[in-house]
């Protein structure tokens, strides 16, 4: 039963078909070689002299191997093999073929699969109806004498005849076992001939590190802003829920608070999901999504804290600090805040200390804060507390440095970044502050 299943089963009769159309995709490619055979003399007896076809096959797989050097030959390849070859697959590899190396593989294969099919489609199409006749010959008086009149006398035997069924039935199984046999050589030849080459496996990890940079990157926004904003409410809220029949006025505020915090980060949220809707690309090239310090009043006016915020230079000017950078260094200012409101002393006697100073001379962004030591939880606590991790990927992805710990009674938070993209080292820094 397996050899009948090998022979016959699902698998088989698709890669029979996978030859089939070898065959097919041969045909103009023989075509043609006919025509280059009868230009030499034999066209005449080209089609009752095996030799001659076989001249006509030969000059016509080279020709088919030149338009197996086509980029876009590898790509229909993969699709056949994967439906009807049965191979997994994850073994071959995706898109045209770009390099050297991944085209002569693929002219190889295609080669190979039109050789294959083209002798098993004319097997196919030659062997069933012989055998038919052979089987029936016992049968039928009429056939036996129109096959047999100029034929050997020893062919008439009645034994012979008696085993004709029998050889009719070989033939059709030799047939099956050949198909069988070739779409097993195809099977396993196609991961080392359609399979990645090494330039597919380097092309691959790097749109696989691009992902999970964007997601990367979307975590951190996320984190960011949606951390920070319900650090504040909840402050927020609590402050005016201790207050509520003695201070009306300070409830207010509160509420107010609460809705301008909520109102931004809403906005900033659905940019965030607008950009995992577009496969985390942003809504024009090169255009950074996210607010950036243009939006910093809004972030401390609201932020639950009292902040005292200095600035050295113009880091509001797109001309002076780049826009992705602008926009980093106002998430690593919030995260700032929400550390501040989470971990901090946050009274108004001593408010959270920041200062934005644009170096010129340093080509720089350095952003300082500094509030009240309160207690300070690891880095990384159980549910969260990823934020000041956050701030130093941010900063070295950019090309610049963070670093964060007590100093001289507080908290400090120190970052720099380079004014612009342009003058971070490494295309990763590039590519990376670029999405």
């Amino acid at each position: 039963m397996r050899f009948l299943a090998a022979l016959f089963g699902r698998r088989a009769r698709l890669r029979w078909l996978h030859l089939i159309i070898g065959g097919a995709l041969l045909m103009p490619y023989f075509l043609v070689g006919t025509v280059l055979v009868g230009m030499a003399g034999g066209g005449e007896q080209l089609f009752s002299s095996l030799p001659a076809q076989f001249v006509a096959f030969g000059l016509a797989l080279p020709m088919a191997a030149v338009t197996g050097f086509f980029a876009l030959v590898r790509p229909l390849s993969v699709a056949a093999a994967r439906a009807l070859c049965g191979v997994p697959p994850a073994v071959l590899a995706d898109g045209p073929a770009r390099t050297r190396q991944a085209r002569v593989r693929t002219a190889g294969w295609y080669t190979l699969h039109l050789a294959l099919g083209g002798i098993i489609s004319g097997a196919t199409l030659a062997l069933p109806p012989f055998a038919v006749a052979v089987i029936a010959l016992p049968f039928f008086a009429g056939l036996r004498e129109t096959w047999l009149l100029d034929g050997p006398e020893a062919l008439r035997e009645p034994w012979v005849l008696a085993l004709a069924p029998f050889a009719g039935l070989a033939m059709l199984l030799a047939l099956a076992l050949a198909a069988a046999v070739a779409g097993e050589v195809l099977a396993r030849r196609a991961p080392v001939l359609l399979g990645p080459t090494p330039e597919d496996r380097l092309a691959a990890a790097e749109r696989r590190a691009a992902d999970l940079a964007v997601r990367n990157r979307l975590a951190r926004e996320l984190h960011d802003s949606v951390g920070h904003a319900l650090s504040a409410v909840t402050l927020q809220a609590g402050a005016a829920r201790r207050v509520l029949d003695r201070d009306p006025d300070f409830v207010r505020e509160a509420l107010t608070a609460i809705e301008e915090t909520t109102r931004r980060t809403v906005g900033e949220l659905d940019s965030v999901l607008g950009l995992l809707r577009q496969d985390g690309e942003p809504d024009e090239e090169g255009a950074p999504y996210g607010p950036g310090l243009d939006a910093l009043g809004g972030l401390l006016a609201h932020c639950g804290v009292p902040v005292a915020y200095e600035r050295e230079g113009d880091p509001e000017d797109p001309g002076v600090v780049d826009p992705v950078v602008a926009r980093e260094a106002y998430r690593i200012v919030q995260e700032g805040l929400s550390n501040a409101l989470r971990h901090g002393g946050g009274d108004a006697a001593s408010p959270v200390r920041l200062l934005i100073a644009v170096r010129e001379r340093e080509r720089e962004l350095m952003i300082v804060m500094e509030n009240p030591l309160g207690e300070r939880p690891a880095v990384a606590r159980p549910g969260g507390g990823r934020g000041l991790r956050g701030v130093a990927e941010r900063a070295v992805l950019l090309g610049g440095r963070a670093e964060a710990g007590p100093y001289d009674g507080v908290w400090r938070l120190t970052a720099r970044l380079p004014l612009t993209t342009a003058e971070v080292t490494g295309t990763a820094g590039r590519a990376e502050g670029r999405r």
